[in-house]
């Protein structure tokens, strides 16, 4: 999943997605104290919109280009970044809210690109990891790439999940939330269930 793969993806339509803020991003963010807000794999911009509309100071990341010129056009209030964080460190302890919503974060010896995530969270910030239920994909199901004419398999339990996640914390944080939960608009195919954590650094 690189950056050919995402601009490849983007490029197919004119609006891959909805437009509307995640479910989940509107759930739990929904009352907190507007501040620097970190929306990573931020596609076409629904949910950097929707927190910038909210007072926060956004900074919105995608490896995709074509992504991030659809998502900031019109947009200048929100701080556009075209990277990849597992090359491009983030930055450390600089951000109120880390929100990553289907985020495909590959598993790599060390954790390197999560234990940055974590790090890049200010003292009293908040994480909200957000992925699909990978029960509910089919075991062997195939993804089309076609621009390289050939099927490939997408296996979820090749990402970090939440369970993960929790597995790398030290006592500088409290989970808030951990939860399986549907969704109110199903995924492109047929995923309907989220698994959602959310953490809160210690001061």
């Amino acid at each position: 999943m690189d950056q050919q793969f995402w601009d490849d993806m983007y490029g197919e339509t004119e609006q891959r997605f909805s437009g509307l803020p995640n479910d989940a991003l509107v759930t739990e963010v929904t009352g907190m104290t507007p501040g620097q807000a970190l929306d990573l794999g931020c596609g076409e911009g629904a949910d950097a919109y929707w927190l910038a509309e909210r007072g926060w100071q956004v900074t919105a990341v995608d490896i995709s280009k074509v992504a991030i010129e659809r998502a900031s056009a019109g947009h200048p209030e929100i701080s556009w970044r075209h990277a990849d964080i597992a090359v491009t460190p983030l930055p450390s302890r600089s951000f109120d809210l880390v929100s990553a919503h289907y985020f495909p974060i590959a598993h790599e010896p060390g954790h390197a690109t999560v234990r940055g995530l974590l790090d890049s969270v200010a003292p009293g910030g908040t994480l909200l990891f957000v992925t699909h239920d990978p029960t509910e994909f089919p075991a062997q199901e195939q993804h089309s790439h076609a621009q390289e004419g050939h099927q490939h398999q997408f296996d979820p339990y090749a990402y970090y999940l939440p369970a993960d996640i929790l597995g790398l914390l030290d006592d500088q944080w409290s989970v808030q939330v951990d939860e399986r939960r549907d969704r109110n608009r199903p995924a492109a195919g047929h995923q309907i269930k989220d698994l959602v954590l959310r953490l809160r650094r210690a001061h």
